[in-house]
């Protein structure tokens, strides 16, 4: 009896196939495990990012407490999830309420509390105000140098300081000259109307000479701040919104580099930040 001879010639056998290609399944099983195991935060931040923007998926919602740069986070945990930073009302400040979507008028509700009137704005109407009223001396060209507006944390600092040839005050004496004095009287009616308290402080310089030895550069400063304080209060500044009126004679020179300079010889007049102790409209 003759015998059948197996079909398909020699090899491995299929069983042997079937078993190899179980094994690669495996080892690529666990090479993509292990692969995720030690994965790269920051790359897939990355991936993610150029993924979003190749398709163009926006998110409605940020992660505050992380700043993320092109989708790579500076930091590795996250505050908490807030909404996307909306455009504040112009009539109240930029303080951000966390735990709220609207911001401005909407947001001063229940434990919000109300938001102040937005102090850049506020002294930057003032500055334009004294600029406007300053812009209408004609005498004003020759010592625009003299004044310097700065607006800081302590609010807005209008300054009448010396030049070279140009002082705003007589030579060793409170009195000011009349070109000053009609720069305090232009400001005045403008800082009235303000609530804002004020503060104004006299500066000397180093080295001054004066005839008087009892007559120092503490009483001369001194004397300059409240020579100043008289004219506004005479031109409609009322004496409860001064603050202070003090001098510091050759302690805070602006120049420090050069304590001689005559521009450290000045009148800083002080638009406080703070709120006033009592409403302006506060009626007894």
């Amino acid at each position: 009896m003759a015998r059948k001879k197996p079909q398909g010639g020699g090899g491995a056998p299929d069983w042997l196939v079937t078993f190899a290609d179980l094994m690669s399944l495996l080892v690529c099983f666990f090479v993509l495990i292990i692969s995720f195991s030690i994965q790269d935060k920051e790359k897939l931040q990355v991936v993610a990012g150029s993924m979003k923007d190749a398709f163009g998926v926006k998110e409605n919602s940020k992660r505050s407490g992380v700043i993320e740069v092109r989708g790579i986070p500076i930091r590795e945990y996250m505050k908490d999830v807030s909404q996307v930073e909306q455009e504040l009302n112009s009539d109240f400040s930029t303080e951000s309420h966390n735990q709220r979507s609207k911001q401005g008028p909407e947001a001063n509700t229940h434990e919000t509390k109300e938001a102040d009137i937005e102090r850049p704005r506020q002294f930057a109407t003032a500055a334009a105000s004294l600029r406007q009223a300053w812009q209408e001396m004609p005498e004003i060209t020759e010592i625009s140098s003299n004044i310097i507006l700065e607006e800081n944390d302590e609010g807005l600092n209008i300054m009448l300081i010396d030049q070279d040839g140009r002082s705003m005050f007589r030579e060793g004496s409170k009195y000011p000259y009349e070109t000053t004095r009609r720069l305090l009287a232009k400001m005045a009616p403008i800082l009235a109307q303000m609530p804002n308290r004020v503060e104004i402080t006299g500066h000397t310089t180093s080295g001054q000479q004066s005839p008087d030895p009892s007559y120092t550069g503490w009483e001369l400063s001194t004397d300059r701040a409240n020579t100043a304080r008289q004219i506004l209060n005479e031109y409609g500044v009322p004496d409860d919104q001064f603050f202070a009126v003090m001098g510091k004679s050759d302690t805070e020179p602006l120049f420090p580099n050069d304590p001689y300079l005559a521009a450290n010889r000045r009148i800083a007049i002080l638009l406080k930040a703070e709120a006033p102790p009592i409403p302006p409209d506060h009626k007894l």
